[in-house]
């Protein structure tokens, strides 16, 4: 029987991942069905596994005995999660460590680590409270007004501790990278991360300067890892025309996470009420 809940489990996540196609939507809508469809999958595997987990190898449920096969697939289901998510922690914490190591200067009027590089970077670094690090060639290119307008992007990061949460996505990403369309909703989830930030900032300056500089960025290459990283090029060259376009579009408000949007997550717990039939 915890078999057959395990396949179930596999079968609706692969039904709704495949479900996925890139429809256009305004901000909102296109962040829910993304983050639904990312992250409800996985849950339901991940709760499957616990409740077969927690009832253990052997009694009855259904009127059906349970064996020791599908107790062992979510034993080693789970210890991949943790195994994986261990790893992710270790890779986040070299990148937190070497971005400490980095010399702290005055930028505009902000703090930030100075990486010696000539590449044009800028990110937050770190978990829930992370740093700004700027690269040595930011700071010496860009001008003022373009220079603060790319702080004013990492700010949009910081406020929405976007290096915390897409941690625990790429997580997620990391241990689903076997269902369907996990690569493209986790591009899609980084645009819309970048085009929220983008918002944020042509909120406190000029539209225009913040997509020159988004231009002058991306055009530079990636610098470091994704990993405990939001940077302003984080999306990539291939999203390049969808931020420019919405910058110089009117501004399109980007609402706070609401509880009613939560809801339909629940549904992923439902596997742990079949512990109470189990025997």
């Amino acid at each position: 029987m915890h078999l057959i809940m395990i396949l179930n489990a596999l079968a609706v996540a692969w039904w709704l991942r495949s479900a996925w196609n890139q429809r256009q939507g305004n901000w909102n809508l296109r962040w829910q069905r993304s983050l639904f469809l990312f992250l409800f999958p996985p849950l339901l595997i991940f709760m499957t596994a616990i409740a077969v987990l927690f009832m253990g190898p052997q009694g009855q449920m259904g009127g059906m005995y349970t064996g020791s096969i599908s107790y062992l697939l979510a034993l080693i289901y789970l210890a991949f999660f943790a195994i994986s998510c261990i790893k992710l922690a270790f890779q986040g914490w070299q990148s937190v460590e070497s971005a400490r190591n980095c010399p702290l200067v005055n930028v505009g009027d902000r703090q930030a680590r100075l990486l010696q590089t000539g590449a044009l970077f800028a990110g937050q670094i770190g978990f829930w409270q992370p740093e700004l690090v700027v690269s040595q060639g930011l700071v010496q290119t860009l001008s003022p007004a373009h220079l603060e307008s790319v702080l004013a992007h990492e700010q949009g990061h910081h406020h929405y501790r976007d290096t915390f949460w897409f941690f625990w996505l790429g997580w997620v990403r990391s241990c689903t990278a076997w269902l369907p369309n996990t690569e493209p909703l986790w591009e899609e989830l980084l645009a819309l991360r970048e085009l929220r930030a983008d918002g944020y900032a042509a909120l406190q300056v000029d539209p225009l300067v913040l997509a020159e500089s988004l231009l002058l960025v991306v055009s530079s290459g990636p610098v470091l890892s994704e990993i405990c990283c939001a940077a302003l090029g984080s999306s990539g060259a291939d999203r390049l025309e969808q931020r420019v376009e919405a910058l110089l579009a009117p501004p399109e408000p980007t609402p706070e996470a609401q509880l009613q949007s939560w809801h339909g997550f629940l549904l992923a717990f439902l596997p742990l009420l079949s512990v109470i039939f189990h025997s």
